[in-house]
């Protein structure tokens, strides 16, 4: 939960220049400018190997999207979403699903970054 209010999130997560913003771990994007179902890319980390995506949904309106990511042989899909929180500000959540090792070793770099995602 941040200070930033729920569209100022979103459009963190939509305009993909952006990423390395609130990303500690991202150093650039290679992908379209703004999210879309179907779109491919990569994401360049700070260290280690670059990562490829598919956007697999974008729900604008529910403020809602969903990727499939892969590094050699390892895959993961995760779940993003972004709400409006009383009285204000907002909180972005989100669900991992792959390798448990690669889960635990992603979590907190993930939970620093959606930290700074929602905070002014």
């Amino acid at each position: 939960m941040g200070a930033a209010d729920v569209e100022t999130v979103w459009q963190r997560y939509v305009r993909t220049a952006a990423w390395s913003t609130w990303a500690p771990q991202i150093r650039a994007v290679e992908a379209e400018a703004e999210l879309r179902a179907g779109m491919r890319g990569r994401v360049v980390p700070v260290v280690g190997p670059s990562v490829a995506f598919v956007i697999e949904a974008v729900d604008h309106q529910a403020r809602t999207w969903r990727w499939r990511v892969q590094v050699g042989p390892v895959r993961m899909r995760l779940w993003h979403s972004v709400r409006a929180r009383t009285p204000s500000g907002a909180e972005a959540e989100l669900h991992i699903d792959g390798p448990a090792l690669a889960v635990i070793a992603y979590a907190p770099l993930a939970h620093r970054a959606l930290r700074h995602l929602v905070h002014d």
